[in-house]
């Protein structure tokens, strides 16, 4: 067979093999975020309820963990007002100062270690430290209206009454269209800190200025894994399973990202030796 032959076939074998790769890949493209100026004072207890739920499922990366997974207790089936009643009975393991639901519902979000439930500590700390983020600080930095409009949901999604006052327009400056049916999706993140920020890798992973024991330590994920091999994890999470893991980690996470930020996050993880 001539050379030119041989050299042709190959080149066209290497073309398709890069379109099939790039077809694999996540292809999302995004706009920037829109910012609207809301009036606080317009909130319904409707719309504040929906905000938080939006909120429990985003952004503040709440069912990263709290599922049926097994990693920390399945919120989104539990009435959280009574399970906050029996938690401020506990004498034993309760170490903090809420006098009701709504303040325990708080105080648990800012300082989760106060309250740990049996079973879900920290490795090594007999149940004495909760692996949960503070939730007002990075990664997942949640503002005070937010907050409130979590506790809100997790009051309502049960039955229960809303004791959360509605923000006033007094209260905060504005906020990101975060309640809209339809939100805008966040611009593209321009490095890898910004964008493993921007997906919550560190509520669930030591990596950054973060540090959890629910997922596998990525600060050396470099010596163990591969670049593809941390590429396979993010786009088939439950393909390989780090030992002493449960599969929790979401997998739609290659459909959420643009193919730059994927990239850039693995090729920061591979070199994290």
């Amino acid at each position: 067979m001539p050379v030119i032959v041989k050299v042709l076939g190959f080149s066209l074998a290497l073309t398709f093999g890069f379109t099939l790769v790039a077809n694999l890949l996540p292809q999302v493209e995004g706009e920037a975020p829109v910012e609207i100026t809301l009036e606080p004072g317009t909130f319904t207890e409707e719309s504040f309820v929906a905000l938080g739920e939006e909120l429990f499922k985003g952004k503040g990366t709440c069912t990263l963990c709290h599922n049926n997974m097994g990693r920390a207790p399945d919120i989104p089936v539990m009435n959280m007002v009574e399970t906050a009643k029996k938690r401020l009975a506990d004498s034993r393991r309760y170490q903090g100062e809420a006098k009701d639901a709504e303040s325990y519902l708080r105080e648990s979000m800012l300082q989760p270690s106060l309250y740990v439930v049996k079973g879900y500590g920290k490795k090594g700390t007999n149940d004495t430290q909760s692996p949960m983020p503070n939730v007002n600080k990075a990664p997942i930095q949640l503002s005070e209206i937010e907050i409130d409009a979590v506790i809100a949901y997790m009051q309502a999604k049960g039955g229960n009454p809303v004791t959360v006052a509605l923000p006033t327009a007094k209260a905060a400056p504005p906020l990101p269209k975060a309640q809209t049916a339809q939100a805008a999706a966040p611009a593209i993140a321009q490095n890898a800190e910004a964008a493993m920020t921007q997906f919550g890798c560190a509520a669930c992973h030591s990596i950054l200025e973060s540090e959890s024991s629910i997922g596998p330590d990525l600060r050396t994920v470099g010596k163990r894994l591969s670049a593809k091999e941390i590429r396979q994890s993010i786009i088939e999470p439950n393909a390989v399973i780090a030992e002493g893991y449960s599969p929790m980690m979401p997998g739609d996470f290659a459909e959420k990202m643009r193919v730059k930020e994927l990239e850039m996050i693995v090729q920061f993880l591979a070199e994290q030796k």
